[in-house]
């Protein structure tokens, strides 16, 4: 029972989804490392997907510097090779971002035109924050997922600088949200299982 019973536990891993979580900010003394540990956190006590945290900054991208559009997939420069072999690596993301004049940050942007493919045919889920709770940074982002052909969930945790953050600096979110990321991420599930046939 116990031989049989690690298989079907090998068999759900390898079925799972992989989820990214990706922190859209490299600004220094930044509030998404916060988040996106917090969020990191609530996810890791789920059992029916598996996550990793992904730090932009960790990527050290340049602004973009391919000579070819990412959508011939053509990547000559080694720091985008590696940046796509992690992205290609996931069935959904989840994006933090900041929102910055209405938007989300340079980096996340330039980070997201590196590539194309790799992007295609998932699913996004987003928490944002900001002074309007980072609501206008995922309109925008939402507007690139389209292009990129990533299908982006409805539900979406806005935090709010006033109120989830003593002195817009040091995060203690409202109880609330947690429930929030969790109606976020069985969407993103959801709906990337949906997708893993139209890649396959």
């Amino acid at each position: 029972m116990t031989f049989l019973k690690g298989i079907e536990n090998k068999l759900r891993s390898a079925s799972m989804n992989n989820i990214a979580i990706i922190l859209g900010s490299t600004r220094p003394n930044r509030n998404g490392e916060a988040v996106a540990k917090w969020a990191f956190e609530i996810a890791h006590k789920r059992s029916d997907a598996k996550f990793e945290l992904i730090d932009i900054r960790d990527y050290d991208l340049p602004l973009l510097d391919e000579p070819v559009p990412a959508s011939q997939g053509k990547y000559s420069k080694e720091h985008t090779k590696k940046w796509a072999a992690k992205i290609d690596s996931f069935d959904a993301y989840i994006f933090v971002t900041p929102e910055y004049n209405h938007s989300i940050s340079g980096a996340l942007k330039n980070a997201i035109d590196f590539l194309f493919k790799e992007w295609n045919n998932k699913v996004a889920g987003f928490i944002s924050y900001g002074s309007a709770g980072g609501a206008r940074a995922v309109e925008h982002l939402r507007l690139v997922m389209g292009e990129l052909m990533i299908a982006d969930v409805r539900s979406q945790v806005m935090l709010s600088l006033a109120t989830d953050f003593v002195n817009y600096s040091e995060f203690k979110p409202d109880l609330r949200h947690e429930k929030e990321v969790n109606t976020m991420l069985d969407e993103v599930i959801a709906w990337s299982s949906a997708l893993k046939t139209v890649r396959g």
